[in-house]
């Protein structure tokens, strides 16, 4: 199996979570917080809804530079909003997990802010932190429904709202 198929197999599984996760973001939520440092879900629940959409650029092309591209984050007002914007990204980024890109992904990817580096790595190295970034994003988020008392999907298995 190549490369590819592995992280495209890998992105699907980690979609259908997601995706029950986004669901259950209550609508009069959004700005809620737990710490006065912490996102608002509002902020947490985009970003997880984005981050599909890292595989087309991880892709196609050599890097980010937030210096000549600052960040600017889709205006998600509701959940239905917010599922819309998760499928059409999911869509996006299945697209590009082709087989066609398996001889880039040796290529080095830069991520950094003008002068400061981040990162610089295989784009296949870009590909495994895109999909691990939507599930630490993802848990962060169950830690937010939990503190809000709303019942928590099951990730790998039933989760304690799930058990018997």
């Amino acid at each position: 199996m190549s490369l590819i198929q592995q992280f495209s197999n890998q992105f699907e599984q980690e979609a259908l979570t997601t995706r029950k996760m986004l669901s259950r973001v209550p609508n009069d939520k959004y700005d809620w917080k737990p710490h006065q440092k912490s996102m608002t879900i509002k902020q947490l629940a985009t970003h997880i809804g984005e981050l599909p959409g890292w595989i087309k650029m991880t892709l196609t092309t050599d890097g980010l530079d937030f210096a000549q591209n600052p960040y600017k984050p889709e205006d998600i007002n509701n959940t239905t909003e917010l599922m819309e914007y998760f499928e059409k990204n999911i869509e996006e980024g299945r697209a590009y997990l082709q087989e066609s890109y398996e001889a880039d992904l040796e290529n080095d990817w830069t991520l950094r802010n003008g002068e400061t580096v981040y990162s610089v790595g295989p784009k296949k190295d870009m590909l495994r932190v895109t999909i691990s970034q939507i599930i630490h994003h993802r848990a962060q988020l169950g830690v937010y429904l939990r503190l809000l008392n709303i019942p928590i999907p099951g990730s790998y298995g039933p989760s304690a709202d799930e058990s018997f």
